[in-house]
């Protein structure tokens, strides 16, 4: 008969839902609540599994892992954590957990994580607590957030620190790509060594195999000393290629075979030179529809793709606002201006705006907000006042080629429409369908979100049949629960909330 599973949680309610849905599952469930009561038990008995909450009484569950591991170093452990930073997933993973799960947490996956630890118990692999962790310390790491999509994005970090795999980080302009490309590098097994960043569209095209592979003296007219490239820059470290998809086509032909050869050659050079260097790509474009019109190498995309990592916008992380204008505030401080804090009314008007810019204009409105206030205190005034000077959130403006309103219709969905066609490029034929598909889902959830979910009410006022938004709403895949308040997108009737 397989091991019972210790549960360390002081939360009763949850404690009772995790217990159960693991005994449907046949499996005994052993459970405690302190970290001394949790140390008793391995003790006495052997274990299948350990599930732990970090929080406890008594004290801190990842901090005191270090010795659980050391003593059964066979045993897998899953962490549960109210504390959502990035910092906690990071402790998590070096202790060697199976798996760490930010709640709120949906208990299915929790089960069949469990579930998965313990058929593969046999070749789970001890690693020793982190430093930090072992002795109580925080660790201050650049990326903040508690909001589930940030939890995605953390827990995507942790799995790709203990290994070399190649990063594409995909994401809007002003979302922190290059923050998190470092990050990775900061507390991964190169972090010893250089980290190269390399705007790879800020080049122009005739200098970027020089820029990236370097050249020899003699190579070109004005190569009057041997270069070394942005690769041999980076070696034994990371090597961060940003805006790659803006990368003119002949150096990304160079780069596949950089890529696929491991190694390089300089320009002008007949010494092939060994890469040793992580490489983490980034980009704000959709390749799917460059790679389509023949702007983006397919083979390259597949290169660099290894591990796909999508930052999201600062729209859809509004619970992180207050956080982050609190961050921003105290670097402020640090750089010389006046120390603020925001009102709870002044941070909560922030988390209602769109932030065209996301972080990056979060951050430039917060240092503007801090040069022309006189109070301590921010209140919601000032705030709105300087919404209202700088016409809020900078709107991003129509690319070149954007449809012109001119006289006629709306000049925010024109601006739209254009910005869309600009991102898509959809081709000569496809425009109408491509454009359709991609306003009615937003227009579909706008109405049912109106309407509480009710699909009649919302096809009345759409104009349309009712059957007809039903068949649209199953093919667009469009939540009607979430939409109508009887969930949240992306959870479940299973979810445990944090308490």
């Amino acid at each position: 008969m397989t091991d019972p599973v210790l549960l360390v949680e002081d939360d009763n309610s949850i404690a009772i839902v995790i217990s159960a849905a693991l005994e449907a599952e046949g499996l005994r469930v052993v459970r405690c609540e302190t970290i001394a009561a949790r140390d008793e038990a391995l003790r006495d008995g052997r274990f299948a599994i350990l599930l732990t909450d970090v929080m406890l009484k008594d004290g801190d569950g990842i901090a005191t892992l270090g010795e659980v591991r050391a003593r059964h170093p066979d045993m897998p452990v899953i962490i549960l954590s109210a504390q959502n930073t990035l910092d906690t997933a990071v402790r998590a993973t070096d202790t060697g957990a199976f798996e760490y799960f930010p709640k709120p947490f949906d208990l299915d996956d929790l089960v069949r994580a469990a579930l998965q630890a313990i058929s593969e118990r046999t070749g789970a692999q001890a690693q020793a607590a982190d430093d930090a962790g072992s002795d109580g310390e925080t660790t201050q790491l650049p990326l903040i957030g508690r909001s589930p999509p940030m939890q995605a994005v953390f827990r995507m970090i942790t799995r790709v620190l203990r290994n070399d795999l190649t990063v594409l980080i995909l994401g809007e302009s002003g979302t922190g790509k290059e923050v998190v490309a470092e990050t990775i590098h900061q507390l991964g097994s190169r972090r010893g060594n250089p980290f190269v960043a390399v705007n790879t569209a800020a080049i122009p095209a005739e200098l970027i195999e020089s820029e990236l592979f370097g050249h020899e003296k003699g190579a070109f007219t004005g190569a009057v000393a041997r270069h070394a490239g942005k690769f041999e820059q980076a070696r034994g470290g990371t090597l961060f290629l940003d805006e790659i998809g803006d990368m003119p086509m002949q150096a990304q032909t160079r780069l596949l075979r950089a890529l696929q050869s491991g190694t390089i050659l300089r320009v002008g050079g007949r010494e092939e030179v060994a890469i040793d260097a992580r490489i983490i790509a980034a980009t704000n474009r959709d390749l799917g529809p460059l790679i389509q019109a023949g702007k983006f190498r397919e083979d390259l995309f597949y290169r660099l793709n290894v591990v796909p990592m999508k930052l999201p916008p600062l729209r859809e992380r509004g619970a992180d606002v207050a956080a982050l204008a609190t961050h921003f505030l105290n670097g402020a401080a640090q750089d010389g201006l006046p120390r603020h804090r925001l009102s709870d009314a002044a941070a909560t008007l922030l988390a209602q705006q769109y932030w065209r810019g996301n972080v990056r204009e979060l951050k430039n409105f917060i240092y503007r907000l801090v040069l022309f206030s006189r109070e301590e205190t921010i209140d919601v005034g000032a705030v709105r006042a300087l919404l209202d000077e700088t016409g809020g959130p900078a709107p991003v403006p129509p690319p070149q080629g954007a449809i012109d309103a001119g006289d006629h219709g709306d000049p925010g969905f024109e601006a739209a429409l254009g910005r869309w066609m600009a991102a898509h490029e959809p081709a000569n034929g496809d425009i109408y369908a491509s454009a359709l598909a991609a306003f009615e889902k937003p227009l579909f959830e706008h109405a049912l979100r109106t309407t509480g979910g009710n699909q009649l009410r919302a096809a009345e006022m759409l104009g349309i049949n009712r059957n007809t938004l039903r068949k649209r709403v199953n093919e667009l895949g469009i939540d009607v629960d979430a939409l109508s308040g009887r969930g949240a997108p992306g959870t479940s009737s299973r979810q445990i909330l944090q308490p």
